[in-house]
């Protein structure tokens, strides 16, 4: 009798594990089974809304779920990253954002939440910051800008306090150049760029998509890139690396998140689809075209490269002493 019931035991427990399998596979097949809203950190127009909107169009057409598009700016993507932080993890509330994220896990301290109440999805695309100047500077390269800065010190414009190019450039100019750099900040790019084609500051340091019509109308130069390898789309701007300064990368990616709890079987349906639209030909040359490098990774790989990203902000922010309530 005793053996028959510890089989029975057995037999029960097994049933019990496959309608628990069955029902985690049923429920990633059935997903989604209503609209998804992408949460954007940033207001309509910016790199993370272009590709925001590039990935739910196309998700919408692969799951046959219509993705809607939320703009909810502030606080350097923090207002977004905090409502969906607290959403329900089921898979219909995603944060799009950029690297301000991980800027901001070190550099905001009353935040409201951590990048722990956030799971990485997919991060599509990565784009440099760049050094540009007005046509006059005499500073044909980075080299002989930083040169040049060592006897003087000199203005550069940003798309304001705390941006990730804001905290690259300080770390850069401070830690690495050895340069007096006045930093002057606006209250995004497109006003950083005009003043630095009107010459009102000495360079300008922003992630690239915003600074490509210019360098490639001439209204601009481009001094160096903060990335291991040349961009495509300013083909003819060196690396830092190039220039005499390896090893010091800054730039903006773009990447998808979830809420902590959300299950495997959904945020790897996700980024499985993601990363299918993404290996589109029409979606790497939109995106080559205005400067930014296509990605693709596992959720796996997703969540290691993030957590290796804020720590590497991390390191960056605390040498240059910037924080923010």
């Amino acid at each position: 009798m005793m053996r028959e019931e510890k089989l029975r035991a057995v037999s029960v427990l097994l049933a019990v594990c496959f309608v628990g399998c069955n029902a985690r596979t049923v429920w990633a097949q059935a997903y989604p089974s209503q609209n998804i809203t992408f949460v954007v950190g940033f207001a309509a127009g910016g790199i993370a809304d272009v590709i925001a909107r590039l990935v739910g169009h196309g998700l919408s057409q692969r799951l046959g779920q219509t993705v809607v598009v939320e703009n909810r700016g502030g606080a350097g993507g923090n207002l977004a990253a905090k409502a969906v932080s607290a959403a329900a993890a089921d898979g219909y509330t995603v944060l799009a954002t950029t690297t301000g994220l991980a800027v901001n896990e070190t550099a905001s301290k009353n935040k409201g939440f951590s990048v722990d109440d956030l799971r990485a999805i997919a991060i599509v695309a990565f784009s440099p910051d760049v050094v540009a100047v007005h046509p006059s500077n005499p500073a044909k390269d980075l080299q002989e800008f930083v040169k040049n800065g060592r006897t003087k010190s000199f203005t550069y414009g940003s798309a304001g306090v705390g941006t990730g190019p804001h905290i690259g450039a300080e770390y850069f100019f401070r830690e690495v150049a050895k340069v007096q750099a006045v930093h002057v900040p606006f209250t995004g790019g497109a006003p950083a760029v005009q003043s630095a084609i009107g010459n009102h500051v000495d360079a300008l340091v922003l992630t690239l998509p915003t600074v490509v019509p210019p360098l490639t109308q001439g209204l601009l130069r481009g001094l160096g890139l903060a990335s291991p390898t040349r961009n495509s789309a300013v083909p003819d701007v060196p690396t830092y690396g190039e220039m005499g300064f390896p090893n010091v990368y800054s730039g903006s990616w773009v990447g998808f998140f979830a809420p902590a709890r959300t299950s495997d079987a959904v945020v790897q349906k996700l980024n499985s689809e993601i990363n299918r639209i993404m290996q589109e030909p029409q979606a790497q040359e939109k995106l080559k075209t205005i400067g930014f490098d296509v990605m693709i990774k596992s959720e796996p790989q997703a969540g290691e490269y993030f957590r290796s990203e804020v720590a590497r902000w991390g390191t960056m922010t605390r040498a240059v002493g910037y924080s923010s309530e």
